[in-house]
């Protein structure tokens, strides 16, 4: 039996997080004198007051089941965003609630994809928001709620394994709420110094932070109109290159080989050596196309170019420097190969990860020997540990899953107006979190002429690719709401 009080009161404190997290922008709205202040104190008032309310008013439990688990971590990502839509809304630049909606969940789930044309008309303490929306859901709100808040004992494994991308868990520390502090402790110090590099290169302060939000979350919003193609300085694209690249390895990497001093660690681990492999064979296949094409002047500008579109889309981030729409087509299509690989396990980037591939390219290898050596008993094997017949399992089942999802967004795209190959990269773009697709949804584009109902669609692949499936999918299973 589901024990609606301890869900609640958690979902609660989800919200007081969230409610102050949104006070922050109070700076730049009274720094600024915007004229959004009142709507911002509202919001972000009535999403703490009722976080208290929630948390105060029903029990607080030590321990939650796995059908609560699961529960939680699904509305928390909704009711985040729920109320994470409001400062949109009570400023008026918003005030529909299906683009209020779809933006905040496009920043939580750190996807990018945008309904607004004009960014740069709107308030610094709004752009500040949706960038911070980025930030606070790269690591993941249920990972930030763990880190923060004591009290719901060993089930906090189930819930960050529930929200933490990738096949395979890596743990710090065997105490989850130590394992979440202290990827969280990474990711805000990697922050610092991406902040730091983008003020030293001449990035005012706001646009610093903003800029780092959405790096470092692979987000991708932006506080300009034409994303990162606004700077002209060649150092700003190569430093986001590199820290979108960051962000998308696996965060327990980047601790270990901090705290152990070995810097070679991270070629140990074979998810992040194939990780490695496309960066640079995808960059390489686009830079020989361009300059085939001359689309670009100079190896500099071309490599730039490449570069910082393949990590931008095999990252899931979706900064753009340029209209890839119009490259040639060997360009365009290994971009849109990107859009099906992602970041790492353990990173900030969604979408299927390196280590999914490499998990059916081991066991497809071992079909192969055993043909040949029918009665050798060959083990799965990933970076060391034993995979056992389950865990492929899921893997295989997740492969499928994901294309389902994929085709039913692309039908239910194609069915709200779009042409078939803008409504197969929208949906591409959304369910990994990638943000701009191709076609009508390029990167030069925004979805603001979506429908509300294709909003809500999009919306809900998003959350769909974020929490990876299985724990939103289980909630439809009507044994699950049985006792």
């Amino acid at each position: 039996m589901i024990r609606w009080g301890a869900v609640l009161g958690n979902l609660g404190r989800i919200l007081i997080i969230i409610g102050v997290s949104m006070f922050s922008c109070l700076l730049w709205s009274i720094a600024y004198r915007e004229g959004v202040t009142v709507a911002i104190v509202e919001a972000a008032s009535i999403t703490v007051i009722t976080g208290i309310v929630l948390s105060r008013g029903f029990k607080s439990y030590d321990h939650i089941s796995y059908k609560e688990g699961y529960l939680l971590v699904s509305l928390g990502w909704v009711v985040a965003s729920v109320f994470g839509s409001l400062p949109f809304m009570m400023s008026g630049y918003l005030p529909s609630f299906a683009d209020a909606f779809f933006e905040t969940v496009s920043g939580f789930t750190t996807t990018g994809a945008s309904v607004v044309a004009d960014v740069e008309s709107w308030p610094k303490s709004l752009m500040f928001w949706r960038c911070l929306t980025q930030w606070l859901g790269g690591m993941g709100i249920i990972a930030l709620f763990i880190a923060i808040i004591a009290g719901i004992g060993n089930r906090a494994n189930q819930l960050f394994k529930a929200e933490v991308p990738g096949p395979i868990s890596d743990k710090i520390s065997p105490r989850i709420r130590e394992n979440a502090r202290k990827l969280w402790l990474s990711y805000v110090l990697i922050s610092v110094a991406c902040a730091a590099v983008l003020l030293a290169l001449g990035m005012n302060l706001f646009d610093s932070l903003c800029h780092t939000f959405a790096t470092m979350a692979t987000g991708g919003f932006s506080t300009k109109n034409n994303s990162i193609a606004y700077y002209a300085n060649p150092l700003i694209h190569w430093a986001i290159t590199f820290f979108m690249f960051i962000a998308g390895t696996n965060f327990t990497l980047h601790f270990l080989a901090f705290k152990q001093r070995k810097p070679l660690l991270y070629m140990r681990d074979p998810e992040f050596r194939l990780y490695l492999c496309i960066t640079v064979i995808a960059t390489l296949l686009v830079v020989f196309s361009l300059g085939v094409a001359g689309t670009l002047t100079g190896w500099e500008e071309r490599s730039r170019a490449a570069a910082f579109q393949v990590v931008s889309i095999l990252t899931t981030t979706g900064f753009a420097t340029a209209d890839y729409n119009i490259w040639p087509s060997l360009a365009g299509g290994v971009l849109f190969l990107m859009m099906f690989v992602g970041g790492c396990a353990g990173s900030t980037g969604g979408n299927i990860k390196p280590g999914r591939y490499l998990i059916i390219g081991y066991r497809i290898l071992i079909e192969l020997k055993k043909m040949v050596h029918p009665k050798a008993v060959l083990p799965l094997r990933f970076a060391g540990k034993h995979i056992s017949d389950d865990l492929l399992s899921n893997v295989l089942q997740f492969f499928f899953l994901y294309i389902m999802f994929l085709a039913l967004g692309t039908i239910s795209m194609n069915a709200v107006g779009m042409d078939i190959f803008s409504a197969l990269t929208a949906a591409a773009a959304c369910i990994g979190n990638i943000g701009p697709g191709f076609g009508l949804v390029g990167p030069t584009q925004n979805f603001g002429f979506v429908s509300d109902l294709g909003k809500y669609v999009l919306s809900i692949l998003m959350l769909v690719g974020r929490l990876e499936i299985y724990p939103i999918l289980v909630l439809l299973l009507p044994e699950y709401w049985k006792d």
